[in-house]
């Protein structure tokens, strides 16, 4: 395969499969790279290269959901462990995980090393670089946050 087949190919075909993979997938160029350097890995050009590479896109596209799909309901199943409070009965915990995904990354890191990793605000605030007051004060204000997305009380104890 030379060069000029392959930038033919992806100018040709690109697009129609990233259009294909985003059936399945939320980073269908991703998928689709990933399908062109397994063209070029091959070394030899496939008989029918263009229904090769919407084969290897969907297979990878369906994996890329399915891990997708398990990442998620680890997530939720951590998530709900965490809101276990009578109070957080019928709690959505896709929305929990998707308030807690649009968190400053500086919360959210202080949330998750907290509750789901047990540590200090001392070993927190090593980790982060910052003091152990200021991993303390994004904590406060990330739980905060989560409270009023999720709209519940302030008074409830979260940790």
């Amino acid at each position: 395969m030379n060069p000029r087949q392959l930038a033919d190919l992806v100018d040709r075909h690109g697009p129609a499969l990233v259009l294909y993979a985003r059936q399945w997938s939320a980073v269908p160029e991703d998928i689709v790279q990933e399908a062109f350097l397994k063209l070029i890995r091959q070394g030899k050009m496939p008989p029918e290269p263009v229904a090769w590479l919407h084969r290897v896109v969907r297979n990878a596209a369906i994996d890329a959901a399915r891990v997708e799909q398990r990442r998620l309901r680890r997530e939720s199943a951590v998530v709900g462990r965490w809101f276990t409070d009578a109070a957080l009965e019928g709690l959505d915990v896709a929305a929990a995980v998707a308030a807690l995904a649009d968190l400053p990354v500086e919360q959210r890191e202080v949330i998750v090393a907290r509750l789901w990793g047990g540590l200090s605000f001392e070993q927190i605030a090593e980790l982060a670089g910052v003091a152990a007051s200021t991993a303390h004060r994004r904590f406060a204000a990330g739980l905060a946050a989560l409270r009023e997305r999720l709209g519940l009380p302030q008074s409830l104890e979260l940790e």
